[in-house]
């Protein structure tokens, strides 16, 4: 996968166990491309390789595209759990340390607590060994219409 403004550099192939995520939506392809790991015990895990179109004018990742990460992630979680979707009524995010344009950035999240109309879920993104961002959210999940 060549990015036009990676300086035709490809961008490395994914880690270990990840694939490509399709089907996101236009606002994930437009600021992706994410991948995710096959799932396995109660963990959603995700990834992005940070561009130059993701960082703010100093090189770091921008809060902002950490924010979207971790958000989308937890509703991943929440779409595993629940097997429906939910729609974010609450986040609070923590932000640890910087990621920086040429890093695989990772995710896992995990709901915590589910009930017939709302998910609680924690996550987390990290670069090597260390955390990024930290974040809880709660999910209103979408009942189908009659």
């Amino acid at each position: 996968m060549d990015e036009p403004e990676n300086a035709g550099k490809p961008t490395p192939p994914p880690p270990e166990g990840f694939v490509l995520s399709e089907g996101r939506g236009a606002f994930s392809g437009h600021n992706g491309p994410y991948f995710h790991r096959a799932q396995q015990g109660e963990s959603t895990e995700q990834a992005f390789f940070a561009l130059p179109r993701h960082a703010n004018g100093l090189g770091l990742v921008h809060g902002g595209m950490l924010t979207s990460f971790l958000d989308g992630l937890m509703g991943a979680a929440v779409f595993r759990a629940a097997r429906r979707p939910g729609v974010t009524i609450h986040l609070s995010v923590d932000f640890l340390h910087m990621a920086r344009v040429g890093e695989w950035v990772m995710g896992e999240s995990k709901v915590t607590r589910l009930t017939r109309d709302v998910a609680f879920v924690e996550g987390r993104a990290y670069v090597g060994g260390r955390d990024v961002v930290r974040g809880s959210g709660v999910f209103k999940l979408m009942h189908k219409r009659a």
